[in-house]
């Protein structure tokens, strides 16, 4: 009988602290999003000649849904594209953090060799999918 008190105590315990951390790490998440898609924005204003620099095209095949992989690949690319454009640097670690949370997993997904793009159109699709997480996550 004490052994059942004890986890149904434990199990309350683990469900209360559910509740208070969920809010925190949606929170955090939303801010990541908002904070990528703003420097995103500028990006998009900034008119530079690296913009026609050849990237890989990880939304070819882009199927909805699949968003986190989708990030890791584009933190990939971010990386790349670092040399270019500072701010490609706060995108890249903002979308380390979304994929891996906490966790903080510091290499980003591999991309294979495929179509390319330039990183301008890179940018406004990636623009796009932080759009559409951050409505789906509200």
């Amino acid at each position: 009988m004490v052994q059942v008190q004890v986890l149904l105590t434990f199990l309350m315990l683990s469900a209360c602290l559910g509740d208070v951390v969920t809010p925190r790490v949606h929170a955090l998440r939303t801010n990541m999003l908002k904070e990528s898609i703003r420097l995103l924005d500028q990006l998009q204003q900034m008119e530079v000649s690296c913009n026609k620099m050849n990237v890989t095209n990880i939304f070819e095949d882009y199927k909805r849904g699949n968003n986190m992989e989708t990030l890791c690949k584009a933190a990939t690319i971010a990386q790349e594209g670092q040399s270019c454009h500072r701010y490609l640097e706060g995108v890249y670690h903002n979308l380390l953090s979304l994929v891996w949370g906490r966790r903080a997993r510091h290499k980003p997904c591999p991309v294979a060799a495929g179509s390319t793009t330039s990183l301008k159109n890179f940018l406004k699709e990636l623009h796009q999918v932080l759009q559409e997480e951050y409505k789906s996550s509200k």
